[in-house]
């Protein structure tokens, strides 16, 4: 039987004991307070219960077998030892159970519903002690099973700091300058020393027409 399924087992076994517990302390309290509603008798009836004994009375053996079959499956599963102890503590804690139901003398012969389910439920959990006792050794399968998913898992990945390369400087491009603005720039300067040619052609024309007045009015 697989270990998984085996864990799975014994965490509904716990389930089912923790319900059981729970059941077993409110139920004799029902039942108790029923009886005080009817005999009238609420205030006294309260006055002389212990609920703290009558919770360990009831459902403290059925808690205790929900604790046991829960750290076996989980022992089970984690695949370590102690679970076949806990599970043989869990049967003993689960004995009470077995005062649920009355046997007649003889009962294997005409057993009642509540007889058939009492002992199937022994022989169910019989055989689960048997497969607990069996996982105390891997098999050689799970053995084998084991050290295929150790090979197959991945290498863990190292990573390692990459030197820290100096940046470079990097190099400008070179600015080129378009033919366009050149001209551009050359035709003003040309255009400039134009004006100033005719600035200066106007201005010695002007010097030469004064110098021709002033010599006419000497004559």
């Amino acid at each position: 039987m697989p270990r998984r399924l085996i864990s799975l087992l014994l965490t509904a076994l716990a389930i089912a004991f923790a319900f059981g517990a729970m059941t077993a302390v409110r139920w004799p309290s029902i039942v108790m307070v029923m009886g005080w509603i009817v005999t009238d008798d609420v205030a006294g009836g309260l006055s002389a219960v212990d609920w703290r004994k009558l919770g360990i009375a009831h459902g403290g053996a059925y808690l205790l077998a929900a604790v046991c079959y829960y750290a076996a499956a989980a022992t089970i599963a984690a695949r370590k030892p102690g679970a076949v102890l806990w599970y043989i503590m869990g049967m003993a804690a689960s004995i009470p159970t077995i005062f649920l139901v009355h046997f007649d003398p003889e009962w294997w012969l005409n057993p009642s519903a509540g007889e058939g389910a009492m002992a199937g439920l022994a022989a169910a959990a019989l055989l689960l002690l048997i497969a607990v006792w069996e996982l105390r050794y891997r098999s050689p399968e799970e053995l084998a099973e084991e050290r295929e998913m150790l090979e197959a898992a991945p290498a863990p990945v190292v990573y390692q700091a990459a030197p820290v390369a100096a940046a470079r400087p990097r190099k400008r491009p070179p600015v080129f300058i378009a033919d366009v603005v050149v001209q551009r720039q050359r035709a003003m300067f040309i255009a400039q020393a134009r004006r100033k040619k005719l600035r200066r052609a106007e201005a010695m024309a002007r010097r030469r027409g004064q110098l021709d007045i002033e010599e006419d009015d000497e004559d």
